[in-house]
């Protein structure tokens, strides 16, 4: 098949959780003998970038604003695949539904992937929930397929508008990582680290309110930026102690050095379906702290520890991590046995393989005219 990715900002993962899976799914996709086309952002790609073999970007300009950059990319992609030879157009981000309906009009399948439910994020004004809001509904009905990567959203879709989506998870596979602890100022297992964009509903605040409750030199590794609020990113630094290490986006195999000596995961996501780092996190082996949140709960299965939305709280299950070693390395064995069985990205990437497969099938099928002319439907 010749399957176009739409929607990300594009591989080399540069920002976030849609980015990797971007790059993973077209790795695996094209590992499996397909044609992937992968559309990027210019600002979000290098000229020493490399493309595994099987795999094009089509690197196309973009708005660097948070309100229109997605809506204006996604908008000219839209338009030049429906001018390619692919098979089957995957897009990411439920903003997209707008877009989504174009390419079955060229006969062209089209997967959504919704994420979580994005108008509930704090960084949105009214005007942008209600905007995603309305996309959400839109989702229901122009793609050819929607795909929600938790249950609890499936749950959700099924409750509220009657729809059917196909549920795929995230996938994680740990990578060895490279680099030097010490250009990052820790050493291994003896720091806390946390990894997400620096969003409200990403609950930086909670976190750093809670480690200032600690009394450990174990410090604090803040691993992640935004770079569409660089005031807030100054008031979460202004508010830390000097423990806390912030280290900007962190990527590739520095990124994956940090997950596999962490001494204890921080999750903090209140918003969306299955987080990535999260699962990252417990793939590295990690002993992992979560924000309770239903769509947690189902990733982590058991296998993590939750706290409430309370800096004293958080506070203290930091500290019951650090009085037990055996109940942290126990906590990242299962966690990573889980995520293997359960979250491999050649196991996602099946599912939506076959998902691709069978699109195909149902385009190609009506098609199809026995001996004397009529369709198989019809003799069915």
């Amino acid at each position: 098949m010749k399957i176009a990715i739409v929607g990300t900002r594009g591989i080399p993962a540069r920002y976030g959780g849609f980015e990797t899976f971007a790059e993973q799914i077209a790795c695996h996709l094209a590992q499996r003998g397909h044609e992937v086309i992968v559309y990027c952002r210019k600002a979000f790609t290098r000229p020493d970038d490399v493309v595994p073999p099987g795999i094009r970007r089509v690197i196309l300009p973009s708005i660097q604003s948070k309100n229109f950059d997605t809506l204006f990319h996604s908008c000219i992609s839209t338009l030049h695949v429906l001018a390619t030879d692919a098979d089957v157009v995957l897009m990411c981000n439920v903003a997209n539904s707008l877009y989504a309906w174009l390419p079955t009009l060229f006969g062209k399948p089209t997967i959504l992937n919704v994420d979580g439910l994005d108008r509930k994020r704090d960084k949105w004004s009214a005007i942008g929930r209600a905007f995603l809001h309305m996309c959400e509904v839109l989702s229901t009905l122009t793609p050819t397929r929607v795909v929600t990567d938790a249950k609890v959203i499936q749950q959700y879709y099924q409750s509220r508008y009657r729809k059917q989506t196909r549920m795929i998870a995230y996938g994680a596979d740990v990578k060895p990582g490279s680099g030097e602890l010490a250009d990052f100022g820790v050493t291994s297992r003896d720091y806390f680290l946390y990894v997400s964009r620096l969003e409200p509903e990403n609950s930086p605040e909670l976190v750093l309110r809670a480690y200032r409750e600690l009394e450990t030199d174990w410090p604090l590794l803040v691993v992640g930026d935004n770079a569409y609020s660089p005031d807030y990113v100054r008031r979460l630094k202004a508010m830390a102690d000097r423990r806390v290490i912030f280290a900007g986006s962190v990527y590739g195999d520095r990124y994956w050095l940090l997950q596999n000596h962490a001494g204890v995961y921080i999750s903090g996501c209140r918003v969306g379906g299955t987080h990535p780092a999260l699962l990252e996190a417990m793939a590295a082996g990690n002993p992992v702290l979560y924000l309770e949140t239903a769509e947690s709960d189902e990733v982590t299965r058991g296998c993590a520890i939750p706290y409430h939305d309370d800096p004293k709280h958080l506070a203290a299950q930091m500290a019951n991590l650090l009085r037990n070693p055996q109940l942290r390395s126990e906590l990242g064995k299962r966690a990573q046995h889980m995520v293997a069985a359960e979250y491999s990205w050649a196991k996602i990437t099946q599912q939506y393989e076959e998902l691709c497969l069978e699109m195909l099938r149902a385009r190609r099928r009506p098609q199809r005219r026995d001996e004397c002319g009529r369709n198989e439907k019809e003799v069915a």
